[in-house]
């Protein structure tokens, strides 16, 4: 019996589509972008993530300053209900999204 990965990927993603905690974080998100401060504090947090990972990526250690700005946007976060709720919601789905990545890529890991 031949099994067609593309009708398991596809049923997958359906699949993580119908989760409740992927419903709360789209859910979670429209709020984001409903609210003003909230969205521009997440797109200040993501660009602030993206020069981090330049840096990183380049071989260059974030510096005192950037991780002081990195623990600065962790508080700003926190006490942003609409983010946090957001964030939490990342977090709850992100267990999932493990735990299939860890089933997924079992069996290239058993390759190895």
């Amino acid at each position: 019996m031949t099994v067609n990965v593309y009708d398991l990927a596809n049923n997958l993603e359906r699949g993580i589509c119908d989760l409740p905690e992927y419903k709360a974080v789209a859910e979670s998100k429209q709020k984001v972008d409903a609210d003003q401060t909230a969205s521009a504090l997440l797109k200040e947090f993501i660009d602030f993530q993206s020069k981090l990972q330049g840096l990183m990526q380049a071989g260059q250690a974030p510096t005192e300053k950037d991780q002081e700005e990195m623990q600065s946007f962790g508080k700003r976060i926190e006490e942003n209900p609409v983010l946090k709720s957001y964030f939490d919601a990342q977090q709850a789905l992100s267990v999932y999204m493990a735990d299939i990545e860890r089933i997924v890529f079992k069996p290239l890991q058993d390759l190895i």
